[in-house]
């Protein structure tokens, strides 16, 4: 491979590997936590997208639209669980009826409501000079690696995480140790939100914004999620890195389609080797590496 292939190949990689991060993190805290398959997953990642653009449009600087978006994603995912997903916890085929009936109903009431478009916004900061791509792609690489390290800080090293671990690992334990559980389902679920409105917020510029806008997202953010496995942030980053990888590399010697066939056979290849996820294979190897010594 040429410098200039390995370069392409680098950016291909950089970007697929950004975007399937951010379409997954949300849905990997409000799954791999929480345990609810949330199929209106897109339509959190509408809302941010639709605040987002009209806010700018409205005169908002770009940053803090962006930020709009995340704040109202994340405030809708909080009224949305203490109004209906709350009584969902533990109901897995339920909650995934539920969640899709949302998804249709948002799809509808935003197609009504603000017709089948929305404002466009401009990518910024321009073009690279050696890779025929924009430079907003490395910010988002940027941003997601931020992310993923905030999460990680999150969830490991606060009072808080320790405290949502806790609940998710073990409901009534955690309560009978005076955590509020009901308050840590509800913070939870509103950080998933507030990730997934992010994700929204962040492609505005360089997807157009329509009621179906989501969609586009959910492939890459469920295979994901079964890929990785339960760890939401350590299968996140590898199932990100193997599927960005074969991406990147089909795409840039067949075209962006059959990269994203490559990428789907991957994931069925690796789910029926790893039923577990790479995280699954991780613990396993851990445990008999343990068992041994």
């Amino acid at each position: 491979m040429t410098g200039a292939g390995l370069l392409n190949f680098g950016f291909e990689f950089v970007e697929i590997f950004a975007f399937i991060v951010l379409a997954t993190v949300g849905l990997a805290v409000i799954f791999g936590m929480m345990g609810i398959i949330n199929l209106a997953h897109g339509e959190f990642i509408l809302v941010g997208a639709y605040a987002t653009t009209f806010t700018f449009a409205a005169g908002l600087p770009l940053p803090l639209a962006m930020l709009t978006g995340v704040v109202l994603t994340a405030v809708y995912g909080l009224v949305l669980e203490r109004l209906i997903v709350r009584h969902l916890y533990g109901r897995l085929l339920d909650s995934m009826v539920v969640t899709w009936g949302i998804s249709l109903v948002m799809i509808q009431l935003t197609r009504i409501v603000f017709g089948n478009t929305a404002p466009g916004i401009g990518i910024p900061f321009g073009q690279l000079p050696i890779v025929d791509g924009p430079v907003y792609y490395l910010v988002l690489a940027a941003v997601a690696v931020g992310v993923l390290g905030g999460l990680y800080a999150l969830f490991m090293w606060t009072e808080f995480g320790i405290r949502a671990r806790a609940t998710m690992q073990d409901e009534a334990t955690a309560r009978s140790m005076g955590v509020d559980t009901d308050r840590m389902y509800m913070s939870t679920f509103a950080v998933g939100s507030g990730l997934a409105g992010l994700a929204g917020a962040l492609y505005a510029p360089v997807m157009t914004v329509t009621p179906e806008y989501g969609t586009g997202f959910l492939v890459e953010a469920f295979v994901a999620v079964v890929v990785g496995g339960a760890s939401v942030l350590v299968g996140t980053v590898l199932a990100s890195g193997l599927l960005g990888t074969v991406n990147a590399a089909v795409t840039n010697v067949a075209g962006t389609f059959m990269g994203q066939v490559a990428m789907l056979i991957a994931a069925i290849v690796a789910i029926r080797l790893m039923p577990d996820g790479i995280t699954g294979v991780l613990a396993d190897w851990r445990e008999n590496r343990g068992e041994s010594q």
